[in-house]
């Protein structure tokens, strides 16, 4: 992971407007944590990149949960949705274990110049090289979208985001991003960890069969997919998608059922590439073995240590 020397604490990656900001959020996360270790994120200015806010990052545990993993990450959600909904000029926008996003408005090779992408070391990488289209671009509403471990980036638009963002919020879900990718992070976490749904089954969730697929499905499926269906219908990405969804040990990548964007996937020996784009794969690795592309709907996963 990115974090060694901190691997079972939080890492918070915040962003604040100004000194005064950040003194607010420094004193409400010591109210709330027990922090090991904070500092500035290293960064070098840019030629090309303006009006940067402070970056910061926060190594911490919550204090009421510590040793309790499912309720100290409920308690970590609950406050990054409090900071980036109540405090004006200051939020989180990455809070994994062991992981890290970094993000701003930029070029690509201007946001890993700034960051100095090049320092640190992982095994799973989520990259994004879009500028936004029907939303404000700001260094918040930038990709990766991130929570707690998950890491989301997206191509196209989610159509649906009125009816999804309604269906998180009253599971305690704030979206303030003022994107429409941002409910992808949060329905990950949602239907994965707290409702512990299968990577499979919440592609089913998100680009669910249509009615009449299900029909002719066999009658255990078929309870199976209603049932989700029924559960999960406010929570149905509309609208033309591709999504790659990255977590600790888990990368995915799933698009649209009608494939209004596309989806491609490559392997090279062990490492499983996923893209918007066939020649994005080709740019990284040249010698790339095998290539393919999913249907509409068909999840790719990759698994660290399971071979292809």
């Amino acid at each position: 992971g990115l974090y060694p020397d901190f691997a079972d604490q939080y890492a918070f990656h915040v962003m604040c407007r100004s000194e005064l900001h950040h003194r607010q959020l420094d004193e409400y996360l010591r109210q709330h944590f027990t922090i090991a270790h904070n500092e500035p994120i290293p960064h070098t200015p840019v030629k090309g990149i303006a009006d940067a806010p402070i970056v910061w990052r926060y190594f911490l545990l919550p204090h009421a949960r510590e040793g309790d993993g499912r309720a100290a990450e409920d308690d970590v959600v609950h406050h990054v949705m409090q900071i980036n909904s109540q405090m004006e000029g200051a939020f989180v926008f990455s809070s994994g274990k062991d992981m890290g996003i970094f993000k701003g408005v930029g070029h690509p090779e201007q946001i890993a110049e700034f960051f100095r992408v090049e320092d640190y070391q992982g095994y799973l990488w989520t990259a994004h090289n879009r500028f936004p289209t029907n939303t404000p671009g700001w260094w918040g509403g930038a990709h990766p979208f991130g929570l707690l471990d998950w890491s989301v980036v997206h191509n196209g638009e989610i159509s649906s985001y009125g009816i999804n963002r309604r269906f998180l919020e009253m599971h305690g879900y704030l979206c303030t991003m003022r994107t429409d990718t941002e409910v992808v992070a949060y329905a990950a976490d949602l239907v994965m960890r707290r409702h512990g749904l299968s990577p499979q089954l919440a592609a089913a969730v998100f680009a669910s069969p249509l009615w009449n697929e299900i029909e002719v499905m066999p009658a255990s499926a078929q309870r199976l997919y209603r049932a989700i269906r029924q559960t999960y219908g406010s929570l149905l990405l509309n609208g033309p998608f591709t999504i790659i969804i990255g977590r600790s040990g888990e990368m995915i990548g799933l698009g649209d059922r009608i494939r209004l964007r596309p989806l491609a996937a490559g392997i090279k020996g062990d490492v499983l590439y996923v893209s918007s784009e066939l020649s994005a794969i080709h740019l990284v690795e040249p010698d790339v073995e095998y290539t393919w592309t999913p249907l509409g709907g068909e999840p790719v996963i990759g698994r660290l240590g399971h071979k292809p």
